[in-house]
C-alpha cells in the first residue's frame, strides 16, 4: 500500500525514513578505512596491488551511479521495491562479511575474491543509497520540509559513522558484520512504514537529463568545490594531529567531538534555514568553516584545547553541508519540472560527484604535500608549514570559491 507524503514531516516520519541512513553510513567507513589495513596486515597483500584494486572498484562504482539512478526512478513507489530493497540489503551484508572473512588465502585468488566482493558490496550500497536519497526528494514539500527530510537521513548517517569508527576495534569484524545486518533489517522494517512516494507513469529519464538543467550544473559546481574543501582536511586530519599537534592519543576525542557537534548542529541549522533560507544558511556554514580553518593555521604543538574547539566548530559547519545541499537539489528538481519521476536520475549523478570529491581531495592534497616537502613523521619547520598550508589554507581557498559561486547563482540571482 502506498502512503503519500504528509503535509508535515513528523519526527516519527523522520525516524522511519532516516533510520536506513545509519546502516548505510555504518558500512561505508570500514570499507574505506579498515579494509585496506586489514588486507595488508592480516593477509600480506601488497599495498600497490591493493591500491589498484580499490581504485578500479571505486571507479566502476562511480560510473554505475547514474545508471543506478535511472533504475531507481522506475522502482520508486512500485511494489517491486518490496523485494528489491531486501535483496540489495542482503547482497550488501553478504558482500561485507565476505570481504572481511575471505575463503581463499592464495595471493592471486585472494585479490580476485576481494575484487568480486568490492564490486558486489559497492553496487549494493549504491543502489540502497540512491534509492534512499531519491525517495526523500520525491516526498516533495516546502524547502523547510525537504531540509527536515534530509536532516533526519544525515543525522542517522552521522550516528552510523561514529558507531563504525568504534565498533571494529572494540568487538572485531565478525560482530561488526552482524550489527550491520541487524541495522539494515531494522532500517528496512522502519522504511516500510515511512511516507512513500507515489509511482510515476513517465518513461525513465535519459542519463543526460540532469545535465540539461542549468541550475543543476551550477549547484553541482558549488557542491563539488565545497565537497573537496571538506574532504581535504578529512584526508589529512591524522597527519595534522600526529605531526603538527603531536597529540596522537587524542584522535578519538577529536573525532568524537567533530561528529557530535555535527549531530547537535542539525536542529540549529533548521532554525537558521527558516529565518534566512537554504542558500544563505549554507553560505553561513561555509563562512564558519573558513574562519575555523584559518584559526587552525595558528595552532601549534600540544594545543589540545584549541584544536578541540576547531573540531567542534568545523563539525557544526559540517551540519550545514549535510542538511542543505540535498534539500537544495530537491528544489532544483521541482523547479525544473522533473519532480515525481526523475529524482533518481539527478541523485545518481549527485552520488557520483560525492565519490569524485573524495578522489579529487586525495589526488590534490597528497601530491601537493609531497611537492612541498612533507612526509608522514617529518616535523621540520618547512614540513609542518607545508602540512598547515594543505590542511588549513587550501580548504579555505576552496570554500571561498564555493561560497562565491553560491552567492552568484543562488543568493544574488534576480
Amino acid at each position: 500500500m502506498l502512503v503519500t507524503a504528509p503535509a508535515d514531516f513528523s519526527p516519527l516520519d523522520g525516524l522511519r525514513y532516516g533510520a536506513l541512513g545509519l546502516a548505510l553510513a555504518f558500512v561505508a567507513l570500514p570499507l574505506y578505512v579498515h579494509l585496506p589495513q586489514h588486507y595488508a596486515t592480516q593477509f600480506g597483500v601488497p599495498l600497490a596491488s591493493l591500491g589498484a584494486l580499490l581504485l578500479g572498484a571505486r571507479a566502476l562504482d562511480a560510473v554505475a551511479d547514474p545508471w543506478i539512478g535511472r533504475l531507481c526512478d522506475r522502482a520508486l513507489g512500485r511494489p517491486a521495491l518490496a523485494w528489491q530493497l531486501p535483496l540489495a540489503a542482503l547482497l550488501l551484508a553478504v558482500g561485507f562479511a565476505a570481504l572481511f572473512f575471505p575463503a581463499p588465502r592464495d595471493a592471486t585468488a585472494l585479490l580476485a575474491w576481494a575484487g568480486a566482493g568490492l564490486v558486489l558490496t559497492y553496487l549494493a550500497y549504491s543502489v540502497l543509497t540512491v534509492l534512499h536519497q531519491a525517495w526523500g526528494a520525491r516526498l516533495g514539500g516546502s524547502p523547510q520540509q525537504q531540509t527536515r527530510v534530509v536532516s533526519w537521513r544525515e543525522g542517522f548517517a552521522l550516528v552510523g559513522v561514529v558507531t563504525a569508527s568504534i565498533l571494529p576495534s572494540a568487538v572485531g569484524f565478525g560482530a561488526t558484520a552482524a550489527v550491520l545486518a541487524a541495522t539494515l533489517a531494522v532500517g528496512l522494517a522502519l522504511l516500510a512504514f515511512a511516507p512513500r512516494p507515489a509511482p510515476s507513469d513517465a518513461a525513465a529519464a535519459p542519463l543526460s537529463l540532469a545535465w540539461r538543467v542549468a541550475e543543476f550544473r551550477r549547484l553541482l559546481a558549488v557542491y563539488l568545490l565545497n565537497g573537496i574543501a571538506a574532504a581535504v582536511p578529512a584526508t589529512l586530519l591524522l597527519f595534522f594531529i600526529d605531526d603538527r599537534l603531536q597529540l596522537p592519543a587524542s584522535q578519538g576525542l577529536f573525532l568524537a567531538s567533530y561528529f557530535a557537534a555535527a549531530v547537535a548542529s542539525l536542529p540549529v541549522w533548521l532554525r537558521v534555514i527558516a529565518r534566512v533560507g537554504q542558500a544563505r544558511a549554507w553560505g553561513l556554514g561555509m563562512g564558519l568553516a573558513i574562519a575555523t580553518f584559518a584559526w587552525a593555521a595558528l595552532l601549534g604543538t600540544g594545543d589540545r584545547g584549541g584544536f578541540l574547539a576547531v573540531c567542534i566548530a568545523s563539525g557544526a559547519a559540517l551540519g550545514a553541508d549535510l542538511a542543505i545541499p540535498g534539500a537544495l537539489l530537491a528544489g532544483v528538481i521541482q523547479r525544473a519540472g522533473h519532480a515525481g519521476h526523475a529524482e533518481g536520475a539527478f541523485f545518481g549523478w549527485w552520488n557520483a560527484a560525492t565519490k569524485l570529491n573524495l578522489a579529487l581531495a586525495a589526488g590534490l592534497a597528497l601530491p601537493l604535500l609531497q611537492w612541498l616537502g612533507y612526509a608522514p613523521g617529518q616535523r621540520s619547520p618547512a614540513a609542518l608549514q607545508a602540512l598547515t598550508l594543505a590542511y588549513c589554507l587550501l580548504p579555505c581557498a576552496l570554500k571561498l570559491a564555493a561560497a562565491g559561486l553560491l552567492y552568484r547563482h543562488f543568493i544574488a540571482k534576480p
